[in-house]
């Protein structure tokens, strides 16, 4: 079994170990080593990732006390070699972990809620626990944790003996048989945990809750911290200038000028309706007295105005309308009624004829289809001769 230095050392980067197998497995190889700093996948967290003598290491497991490298290529049995770890990658995870002990510490011992799931992704991490949690209670969490990060509190790992163990009340997802590995924040949390962390909370930066969302009958928070929270508040603030300068406003103005661009459109979107209803009106009379069958397509207006038109014709004494929104190359919307025919035969045999889509009521149908105006408007008028 490799000696397992991330334990001794969570912030060792760099060192050497001999190669004691080494077998392919598929494309990659399975390297084992006698002692090593990569952190196997465990407790939420993904597996550390750099390079044995410059060989990538894809991913890291442990197997029955095992720790199996997944590498590209294979390495010599009983060389040594150098190992490298992907230090930017493992001091990010070790901030959210940490900042994570924090926060389900503070939720223990506000609400009593357990942590019962957590999860530590590329862009962010989430912790479930088992009761709801208000935005203005994890805001007050948040200042909480923060406050912890602030006073840079040493942490401690502790290994209690089997007697000692019983006295020492501490959080754990799992029933653990041998020896318990504990992580302790002194005045907010104590888990047991197999993970590495930081050595003091100031190391963590800051804690940022993003989201919280009520899930299987509890909460999930989502959260940032460290370099992650720094990314995003990087990012907020770069889409933010955008807007601001879009908007020509102060960046704390942004708020007050979107809710009166909201009701500028809201107020246009209305004006525009009513002139629609009105062309709408115009283009329907506009039909001749005479035409029995009348086939529309105009280009100004789509949407409900369509069902204006076709009712609006049907009203002035034509037996067919139909109104068509579109192109040809994209396809055609369609509305169809008659106050005499039934429509829903006739729909059947259009959508066949045009590779439509679409139904209705007797009186009403509407759809998709795709052909040429021409092409439709000689269908609907031959169709309507033995209707």
């Amino acid at each position: 079994m490799a000696e397992k230095l991330f334990y001794a050392d969570s912030h060792m980067a760099s060192f050497t170990a001999v190669v004691t197998d080494c077998r392919k497995n598929g494309e990659r190889f399975e390297v084992e080593l006698d002692r090593t700093a990569f952190f196997p996948e465990g407790g939420g967290q993904y597996a550390d990732r750099g390079t044995l003598d410059g060989v990538r290491v894809l991913d890291v497991q442990e197997k029955e006390g095992r720790i199996f490298h997944m590498t590209e290529s294979p390495l010599e049995i009983g060389k040594t070699v150098e190992g490298q770890i992907d230090w930017d990658e493992r001091f990010m995870k070790m901030q959210q972990h940490t900042g994570e002990h924090i926060v389900s510490g503070l939720v223990h011992s506000r609400f009593g809620y357990n942590n019962v799931g957590f999860h530590l992704g590329s862009e962010d991490c989430t912790m479930d626990f088992d009761g709801e949690i208000t935005r203005e209670e994890l805001t007050q969490i948040e200042l909480e944790a923060n406050q912890a990060v602030w006073k840079n509190i040493e942490i401690r790992v502790l290994y209690p003996g089997e007697e000692e163990l019983k006295t020492i009340s501490y959080r754990s997802k799992i029933e653990i048989e041998g020896q318990v590995r504990l992580v302790e924040i002194p005045g907010y949390d104590m888990c047991a945990c197999c993970a590495p962390h930081v050595e003091r909370t100031g190391e963590i930066g800051v804690i940022k809750l993003v989201n919280v969302q009520r899930y299987k009958g509890g909460a999930r928070v989502t959260m940032l911290c460290g370099v992650r929270a720094l990314a995003d508040y990087s990012l907020r603030q770069g889409q933010t200038d955008q807007v601001s300068a879009m908007l020509c406003v102060k960046t704390d103005e942004i708020s007050e000028a979107v809710s009166h661009l909201q009701k500028e459109i809201s107020a246009l979107k209305y004006e525009n309706g009513e002139k629609e209803k009105i062309l709408a009106i115009h283009i329907a009379d506009s039909v001749p007295e005479d035409e029995d069958v009348v086939c529309l397509f105009p280009d100004s207006i789509g949407g409900d105005s369509m069902r204006t038109v076709m009712n609006r014709v049907l009203e002035n004494g034509h037996r067919i309308c139909g109104v068509f929104h579109g192109n040809e190359t994209d396809g055609y919307r369609y509305v169809i009624g008659s106050r005499s025919v039934d429509m829903r035969t006739l729909v059947k045999e259009f959508n066949a004829a045009f590779s439509g889509r679409g139904g209705g009521k007797p009186e009403m149908v509407q759809g998709t289809v795709r052909g040429t105006s021409a092409e439709i408007r000689q269908w609907l008028a031959e169709k309507a001769e033995v209707l």
